[in-house]
């Protein structure tokens, strides 16, 4: 057996006879032991059978210079390796109602929708992780405030004293009418279920209102607050029926257009230090780009309603099989058992996936689920379940021959005298029982150990629930899962916005035997920096994205060990690139996180060293640069198309997370080149040379960020720096790219 990419020492040759060789000794040994045989022609009969035993000899020593594949399956089995299952797939799915309901709808949890099953291929089954509770929202604070805040506090209510929304004067919803001006409303709900909502707001207006922008493209942000940054909620411009509260799809004056708004499943209640509690959604007057008319007005209403018309919750690619009877105990050790379905997905205990065995007096035991029964007791309801096989096995009676351990304790008991003490009762703290020694001539005891509970003889075995299902082929595209399984009440249609992702196949034999050098290295254990970085990471392995161990002289401590960590708070697969990310949004690292990874590495790191988490400085781009197409594309559409390409290219390109020339994110301390922006531009097709480069850096002092005033020839992150870029629209910080076209 050969793994081509394990190393390769030199091997000694155990026999290195070959068939000739064999063949030719053979015929010398034949004069001393058959002298009467005298014809050692090849066509001889007897020449035939010592070519044909030589022939085997040679296939045999072939072997014998081998590991045979079956002895290393073996090793690997004695090292307690398993190969790891397929991962699910997830995805959100979204639910419509027929129409809004005056009571709450509940999706219940483990609702499964699929999708379309063709002749050619199965439907691929999602399973939902949660219950959805579409609501019944309601409005409670309309405020307006003239500039966004990360942390609104600026802010002048609008809120009627009856609190008739349906029926208000007309209301102003920009205060001056410039970029940065918004409003919020602060929603709440009696059951506090609207989280993940699909909403729709009807805004009443006059019909066809002038206020100077283009309907078709307003320019105009919708965000919630999701506890940590404000999330764009308005999916796709045609959600907005109000054409930016311009209107100009009304036909009858005073009637209303809705909004489609897609809340996020995380929508905590806050107050932001004022007296307005509640659920925070707001829309912001954005800045306009050179092909959007800025409002001349500001548009207003006299009217609002809001209602729920659907709900997104996650989903996972598997089906949740409830319980399943796994047979009766015989009462004897190291029983097992088959579920029906493989392979098994981890188990979640809060979702009762657990065991439960139900005795033949009527009680009922839970039981709990471990890696491997190392340090049960013969009282722990314990077992293990192979997710690849579905195998499930309860605890094993191990018998160990234990001849030298007590005669080494017989010896130590010899007196001055000379005389052996005996003692029948040996402490057996470790043992289920001991058997004492069967023969008057034979010294030996026989020690059964019990590792986990035998469950009683006659109990029923039930598994509560489990999850099946895993692999690639749930990384299904984006609109391809509609169909449910079951009809719901109220329920229209469900569909997924964005592709699933995450599923992966089980894992084969050849990736184990690369897993597990690193595995025996140190198995969990961080000595050198690189173990750091990757415990850190293995700790919250979705929540972090890279880990950088600081390991120049001037960074180190003795005893403290400093760890660069770039957190990961969104799927880059799905994300949309056009704002890029800013730092304070998407890279800080929260306090949750890192108590999550300093109790993780807490007993994975030698005594005496200290962990210390810290962010990466963060140092922001900005790029403006002249771009020459061409001839075919020098027109207003293309260029926007263009346009937008670039733009999104270079957010990419100056990531921490997706960044850099192996897009594996910008690498530490690397600057930024104006030749690295000509390579990235020149990548867009219509792209036909670029013009002056100018590269602006932004960096932050004491909480506030600052863009230089004049360009630089290159920017130097320093060490510890990672460059990134963004455009959060903020009027006195233009951290945006600026491309202008040139004829």
């Amino acid at each position: 057996m050969e793994f081509d990419f394990l190393p390769k020492l030199p091997k000694s040759n155990l026999d290195d006879r070959s068939f000739k060789d064999l063949v030719e000794e053979c015929i010398l040994r034949i004069p001393r032991y058959c002298p009467e045989w005298t014809n050692h022609n090849p066509g001889d009969p007897g020449i035939t059978l010592i070519e044909l035993f030589a022939w085997l000899t040679d296939q045999m020593l072939l072997r014998f210079n081998q590991i045979p594949r079956r002895n290393y399956v073996a090793f690997l089995e004695l090292l307690g390796i398993r190969l790891n299952p397929p991962t699910p797939a997830r995805c959100e799915l979204t639910f419509y109602l027929t129409t809004a309901q005056p009571a709450e709808v509940r999706i219940p949890f483990a609702t499964e929708v699929a999708t379309v099953r063709t002749e050619t291929e199965e439907a691929v089954i999602f399973t939902t992780d949660n219950e959805l509770v579409i609501g019944n929202p309601q409005i409670k604070h309309l405020l307006i405030a003239y500039i966004e805040e990360e942390t609104p506090q600026h802010l002048r209510d609008r809120t009627p004293n009856n609190r008739q929304w349906d029926n208000l004067e007309e209301t102003f919803l920009f205060e001056e009418v410039t970029p940065g001006n918004c409003f919020y409303l602060v929603l709440e709900d009696p059951e506090n279920s609207i989280a993940g909502n699909v909403i729709a707001i009807t805004f009443k207006g006059e019909a066809a209102t002038t206020t100077g922008i283009n309907p078709d493209d307003p320019p105009r942000q919708w965000e919630a607050w999701n506890g940590l940054n404000w999330q764009p909620i308005l999916r796709i411009k045609d959600d907005d029926k109000t054409k930016g509260f311009s209107f100009s799809d009304i036909t009858q004056p005073l009637d209303g257009a809705d909004v489609v708004l897609h809340l996020p499943q995380q929508l905590p209640q806050t107050d932001f230090g004022t007296s307005f509690a509640g659920q925070w959604i707001r829309c912001v007057y954005t800045y306009p780009n050179e092909t959007q008319p800025s409002y001349s007005r500001s548009p207003s209403i006299v009217g609002l309603e809001i209602r729920s018309i659907g709900g997104a919750v996650n989903a996972t690619q598997c089906i949740r099989v409830e319980d399943e009877f796994l047979g009766i105990s015989n009462g004897k050790p190291g029983q097992s058992f088959e579920l029906q379905s493989t392979p098994i997905l981890d188990r979640i205990r809060e979702q009762q996936e657990h065991i439960e065995i139900r005795l033949p007096d009527g009680d009922i035991q839970d039981w709990s689920e471990v890696p491997n029964f190392g340090a049960s007791t013969p009282d722990d309801r314990h077992y293990t379940i192979d997710a690849q096989t579905g195998t499930v096995q309860f605890g094993p009676l191990v018998r160990e021959p234990s001849q030298i351990r007590f005669l080494t304790q017989e010896r130590s008991q010899i007196q001055a005298v000379g005389r052996i003490i005996r003692h029948e009762n040996l402490d057996a703290r470790n043992f289920a029982y001991i058997q004492p020694q069967t023969t008057a001539n034979n010294h030996s005891v026989v020690l059964d150990r019990q590792y986990g509970k035998v469950p009683p003889i006659g109990s029923e075995i039930y598994l509560l629930a489990y999850r099946t299902g895993g692999g690639s082929w749930g990384n299904v595209q984006a609109e391809k899962i509609t169909v449910l399984k079951n009809s719901l009440p109220y329920v229209k249609s469900v569909i997924n916005y964005r592709p699933a992702y995450g599923g992966t196949d089980a894992e084969s034999l050849d990736e184990a035997v690369i897993r597990v050098p690193e595995m025996l290295r140190t198995r969990e254990s961080a000595v050198i920096p690189e173990d750091f970085e990757r415990v850190a990471k293995t700790a919250a392995q979705r929540a972090v994205a890279r880990v950088h161990a600081l390991t120049r002289p001037e960074q180190t401590t003795a005893g403290i060990v400093r760890l660069l960590v770039v957190p990961k708070k969104v799927d880059v697969d799905n994300f949309d690139f056009q704002r890029g990310m800013k730092p304070d949004e998407y890279f800080d690292l929260s306090p949750q996180l890192k108590t999550e990874i300093l109790e993780y590495m807490s007993d994975r790191k030698p005594l005496g060293v200290q962990v210390k988490l810290e962010e990466p400085e963060y140092v922001g781009v900005s790029v403006e640069t002249e771009v020459f197409l061409e001839p075919q594309y020098n027109n207003p559409r293309d260029q926007e198309i263009i346009r937008s390409q670039l733009l999104t290219a270079l957010y990419r390109f100056l990531n921490p997370l997706v960044g850099g020339l192996a897009h594996q994110g910008w690498e530490l301390g690397r600057c930024v080149y104006p030749s690295d922006i000509f390579a990235v531009c020149r990548q867009i097709s219509g792209v036909r040379y670029l013009g002056a480069v100018k590269l602006y850096s932004l960096r932050k002092f004491d909480g506030d960020w600052f863009r230089a005033d004049i360009p630089e020839l290159e920017i130097d992150p320093g060490p510890l720096g990672l460059a990134c870029s963004w455009d959060d629209h903020h009027p006195q910080l233009p951290s945006a790219h600026i491309i202008e076209f040139r004829d």
